[in-house]
């Protein structure tokens, strides 16, 4: 009953009060207009240059300190707290006043709209005061260097750091509140930027009139800090320093009621979830800060771009700095999520879904998902982004050694884009490091093209002759030529073939300098190119022959610079000069390459080990050894010269021709050195052709051999050893004709007539001439007994 009776003497007292005034709303109307802050005054005009310098100096000097951003702000703070409290007492009274109700206060006439009207105006300043007060009282965070960093490195995706509000301190002397931080970081040069620009009581004659210049600061302070006015400046600083504790809890007690910068503040508290790790609540918040794009002065300024030139839509502009945002910060599956949930809205703008769908191919290549990043390759709708998108495919994957994936993607409609993209790498990069040639041969062979397959490791093998001079470059061309004879293999036999280059066509590379003739002129690109088919047969010999190149670079380390190139005659040269005279037979087989440079060269060694030294001995075994000889004798008697003519005797055994130019080929080698013929080989070459062996010693002056010759030949041609010349039926009535070479005999009885005073030389030719006499003798003998037996 006592709290009944107090209240109703409490009412009755306010009751008696408001009837003095004659109209109450309008007075509390008149007071709540006076505290509102909400203005549209732009304070971004700059400094007046028509006031002095000196004034200019001293007020930035005193706002700059930290007394004076305390006075300032211990102000606001203060108007601020008493400014609730009355802005609370208002709102108590106007719901008293309509409990109250019209007839007893307001009258007849007065509206109960225009009340609540009224409260409408008063609740938000209560709230705002509030927020105010709120700010005035939260210290701010000390931030560490790195984090203020990477903050700036966001800002800057945003391109947002050329804004004055997003200017951080590093370093912070004493706690202070963030109102005191904004001040310092941003509203005291906007405040000094506005006390200059005023047309009325220049500083010059208000600039010691302190009560006022303290007034009108904290009136624009207030003005910067209300909540419902359309910049964001203190949310703005509160984000570009790292205050995102503050900033989130000024946000959660600003959103339930203010309907201003709706989608600004829903975008910095997309960046304070991101910072604290709630990707997906950040993610939530961009998405609904993007329909208010076009209408709130942050968000436009966020999408203005550089140069101003605007390249798409707003939304477009605004969610693709969203994107570059969540890149730098690290989150590829929101990246991913954003980009699949803007492709709903882009609907048949090309270049848009161009540009998402290739966001999406890129983030789902850097987390691993391949299978993923093709099949958003495949939808990207630009040709030459998805290109690029394909050669970056192709490089990362092959970077990962995930080539799998690479060869049993489908690649429809895309199969000649890859192929160029992994052939353009294979002949652009190191051999050694990049396997692009295997990878471009397992493509092939997963889909049975074995020609191309084959067509790629031959000039894979190729190139590794020409640029890799090592013996492991050397073993890998022989298995690149092994497996293109393999693919060829698989082929039938009527398409087994393969399409090469011949060694002197012309080659169309892409941003080449063209070939000019003497006077500067381009030259005319030739009409046709020079190609070369490639059989089967054709790719075996090139196979045997890479083995070979190993086999000498096996044995002689110093030839494998220059075995990987060499032609099938040079490699002959060189397996010669290191003493493999097998392999230079076999590849000669191989070739079908005449046998003489490996007679000739072995003619030659035997020379030099019968002229050489024990070092030459010593070097010659090690060659030896590296062909087979029948039964190799390495007594005491048996030396490395011995060995090395029964090696050349054994070859002219095995290696017969119909004209005997391998005979001829080592005694034309072993004469023009002035080395005696061994008798082996002179009755070697007595039994297929004494005729020839006679004109070699004309040739080479060797009078008294070509005497000797031509008396036994003649001996044997009536019988006497004839079996050693391979007559096999000397001269009777009975036998076959047989003959002399009387152009030769001739040649050497002119030959030893020249020198008359030569005893030698006459008795020389007097044995000559007998042996004819003698051997006419018997011919006509053998005639006539001939022409009897005819007439028989």
């Amino acid at each position: 009953m006592c709290k009944e009776n107090l209240g109703e003497n409490v009412m009755e007292d306010i009751c008696s009060k408001l009837q003095e005034i004659k109209n109450p709303i309008q007075a509390i109307g008149l007071l709540v207009r006076e505290m509102d802050y909400e203005t549209e005054v732009e304070m971004e005009k700059g400094f007046n240059p028509a006031q002095p310098l000196n004034i200019r100096m001293n007020l930035s000097q005193l706002y700059g300190g930290n007394t004076a951003a305390c006075i300032v702000c211990r102000g606001v703070c203060k108007i601020a707290s008493t400014r609730f409290l009355i802005c609370r007492d208002l709102v108590i009274l106007q719901h008293l006043l309509m409990r109250l109700g019209d007839a007893v206060i307001l009258g007849a006439g007065q509206l109960v709209q225009d009340q609540q009207d009224l409260l409408h105006r008063t609740t938000p300043l209560l709230l705002s005061y509030y927020l105010i007060k709120w700010g005035s009282q939260c210290l701010a965070t000390d931030v560490p260097v790195d984090t203020l960093e990477s903050n700036l490195q966001h800002l800057s995706v945003l391109e947002l750091t050329d804004s004055g509000a997003v200017m951080a301190n590093k370093f912070v002397s004493s706690p202070q509140t963030i109102v005191e931080l904004f001040f310092q970081e941003v509203a005291r040069k906007h405040i000094i930027s506005h006390l200059f620009s005023q047309p009325k009581a220049p500083l010059s004659q208000t600039g010691l009139n302190w009560p006022e210049m303290i007034t009108a600061t904290t009136n624009y302070l207030l003005q910067l800090l209300w909540p419902s006015n359309p910049g964001c400046l203190f949310l703005e600083c509160l984000m570009g320093n790292c205050q995102y504790v503050q900033l989130q809890d000024y946000i959660q007690l600003l959103r339930p009621w203010c309907q201003v910068n709706v989608g600004s503040c829903r975008f910095m508290l997309g960046r304070c979830y991101l910072v604290t790790g709630e990707g997906q609540k950040a993610l939530d918040c961009f998405r609904h800060a993007a329909s208010e794009v076009g209408k709130e002065e942050f968000l436009d300024r966020l999408i203005r771009s550089e140069d101003g030139e605007i390249v798409s839509t707003p939304k477009m502009q605004y969610y693709d700095k969203v994107l570059r945002l969540l890149d730098v910060v690290g989150l590829p599956e929101l990246v991913i999520q954003l980009a699949s949930s803007i492709l709903t809205e882009v609907g048949g703008d090309w270049k848009s879904q161009a540009t998402l769908r290739t966001c999406i191919f890129k983030h789902h290549l850097d987390l691993g998902h391949n299978s993923q990043a093709y099949e958003a390759l495949t939808q990207i709708p630009d040709s030459s982004r998805q290109l690029d998108c394909l050669r970056q495919l192709v490089v990362v994957l092959c970077e990962r050694s995930q080539l799998q994936d690479l060869v049993e993607f489908p690649y429809v409609n895309l199969h000649n884009e890859v192929v160029a993209i992994i052939e353009s790498r294979a002949r652009a990069v190191d051999l050694m490091t990049h396997n692009y040639y295997e990878l471009l041969y397992a493509f092939h062979v997963f889909r049975h093209n074995y020609r191309k397959a084959g067509t790629v490791m031959f000039e894979y093998g190729m190139r590794l002759g020409r640029e890799v001079r090592t013996l492991r470059g050397l073993e890998k061309q022989g298995n690149c030529y092994l497996a293109a004879v393999n693919c060829l293999r698989l082929i039938r036999p009527e398409y087994a073939w393969i399409v090469h280059p011949a060694s002197g066509a012309m080659y169309d590379r892409p941003g080449a300098s063209p070939k000019r003739n003497h006077d500067g002129e381009c030259t005319a690109a030739p009409t046709n190119r020079q190609i070369e088919i490639l059989e089967l047969g054709d790719l075996e010999k090139e196979c045997s022959l890479a083995r070979i190149r190993l086999t000498l670079a096996q044995h002689d380390p110093s030839a494998v610079a220059v075995a990987g190139s060499s032609s099938a005659e040079e490699m002959v040269s060189l397996l010669v000069q290191a003493g493999l005279f097998d392999t230079a037979i076999s590849l000669c087989q191989t070739f079908k390459l005449p046998l003489t440079p490996v007679f000739e060269g072995l003619a030659f060694k035997c020379i030099k080990l019968q002229l050489g030294g024990e070092a030459a001995q010593a070097e010659a075994w090690s060659w030896l050894a590296a062909n087979q000889l029948s039964s190799v004798i390495t007594t005491k008697e048996s030396s490395a010269t011995d060995e090395a003519w029964r090696l050349l005797s054994t070859y002219l055994e095995r290696y017969k021709v119909q004209n005997n130019l391998y005979h001829h080929c080592v005694i034309n080698k072993l004469l023009s050195h002035g080395v005696p013929l061994p008798n082996w080989l002179i009755n070697s070459y007595k039994k297929v052709d004494a005729a020839e062996l006679l004109r070699l010693y004309l040739n080479y002056d060797l009078l008294e051999e070509a005497v000797d010759l031509v008396s036994e030949y003649v001996d044997a041609v009536l019988g006497k050893g004839h079996q050693y010349f391979g007559i096999e039926f000397p001269l009777s009535a009975t036998a076959p004709m047989v003959w002399l070479p009387y152009s030769s005999i001739d040649q050497l009885l002119q030959a030893l007539g020249e020198n008359s005073a030569n005893s030698h030389n006459i008795a020389l030719s007097q044995k000559i001439l007998d042996k004819l006499e003698d051997y006419q003798q018997k011919v006509d003998k053998a005639t006539r007994d001939l022409l009897y037996r005819r007439n028989l």
